[in-house]
């Protein structure tokens, strides 16, 4: 984006954000009822959508979260959760009924047995595709959850998610680019609807929504090995380098040299624990080698890459 872009922020986003969906599951459950999902690995993300009744999310190292119909909650880092019966509902306290399962266009349908269902839920997955995203997706938080009734872009949102269902659903000529650029709409709605909302109180999804501070992450988003300095950033934000730091300052807690900082030591730590050789991460990252990126991370995580690698292979069962 070059200073004078028309783009505002979000739009300048887009080129990163480009995702394949997977509409894993329709769920309509009853009684006692759990779903587990195991985490998602490397560039997936969750989403569920409750069309009709409640839930409960449970994930670890949070608390539980109710959801409830027109509810659609995003977890950008694929992590293991259970979805299950809100406590108290109906039926909720018996044995837990079966699950039968069919097949419909490649779509699963799950429906608890001998109980009415009151809830109703679309569950599936994202896969971020653009080689960029990954400093943006490790920005963002663990739960990114849309209130049906206190978002203006609800009712769009639906029509967005039942348009991506319908032609997955009809696996026709054209339809899988069709639900990628859709899916992709419906993220960045996503992300629009969660900054309205006031929701992120700091960091990146904070500076992206400021237009001056935005203009200098894209930038360092787009090509983060990037030898970036603060005129360049200060350029690119169309502002002098005392106001930049002034606004990530007011924004981030921290200067912008810092806050690529820790953009580039987030993406290197993803790609560590993806096995990557660290020499390579280096380069993409921004680190003129190894050993500079190595004292980077000692210095601000106080661990070593080779650290990060092994603790990847014990989470993936490499022996």
């Amino acid at each position: 984006m070059t200073p004078d872009s028309p783009e505002d922020p979000l739009t300048g986003l887009a080129p990163l954000l480009q995702v394949r969906p997977i509409l894993d599951d329709l769920c309509e459950f009853g009684g006692t009822w759990a779903s587990p999902h195991a985490a998602g690995g490397p560039g997936w993300a969750y989403f569920h959508i409750v069309t009709r009744g409640e839930c409960v999310l449970e994930s670890p190292g949070h608390p539980p979260l109710r959801l409830q119909g027109g509810d659609v909650l995003l977890l950008p880092h694929g992590d293991p959760h259970t979805m299950r019966a809100r406590p108290g509902a109906a039926g909720a306290a018996g044995t837990p009924a079966g699950t039968a399962t069919v097949y419909r266009n490649a779509i699963r349908h799950r429906a608890s047995l001998g109980v009415e269902p009151d809830t109703e839920i679309i569950c599936g997955r994202l896969q971020f595709e653009a080689a960029g995203e990954s400093l943006l997706i490790a920005a963002l938080p663990d739960r990114i959850l849309l209130h049906g009734p206190d978002w203006p872009d609800a009712a769009r949102t639906r029509l967005l998610l039942e348009a991506v269902r319908d032609e997955l659903d009809a696996d026709t000529a054209g339809a899988a680019a069709i639900a990628i650029h859709l899916a992709s709409a419906l993220f960045v709605m996503m992300l629009r609807a969660h900054l309205a909302a006031g929701a992120a109180s700091g960091g990146l999804l904070r500076l992206l929504g400021q237009r001056l501070t935005a203009r200098a992450v894209l930038a360092m988003l787009r090509d983060p090995a990037h030898p970036w300095t603060l005129d360049d950033l200060a350029a690119r934000a169309a502002t002098s380098r005392a106001t930049l730091v002034r606004a990530f300052r007011a924004a981030a807690g921290c200067p912008p040299l810092a806050f690529l900082t820790d953009l580039r030591l987030g993406l290197a730590r993803r790609q560590l624990l993806q096995g990557h050789p660290a020499a390579q991460v280096a380069a993409e990252v921004g680190y003129q080698s190894e050993s500079a990126l190595s004292r980077a991370m000692h210095r601000h995580h106080g661990i070593r890459p080779g650290e990060i690698r092994r603790a990847g292979e014990v989470a993936a069962g490499v022996q």
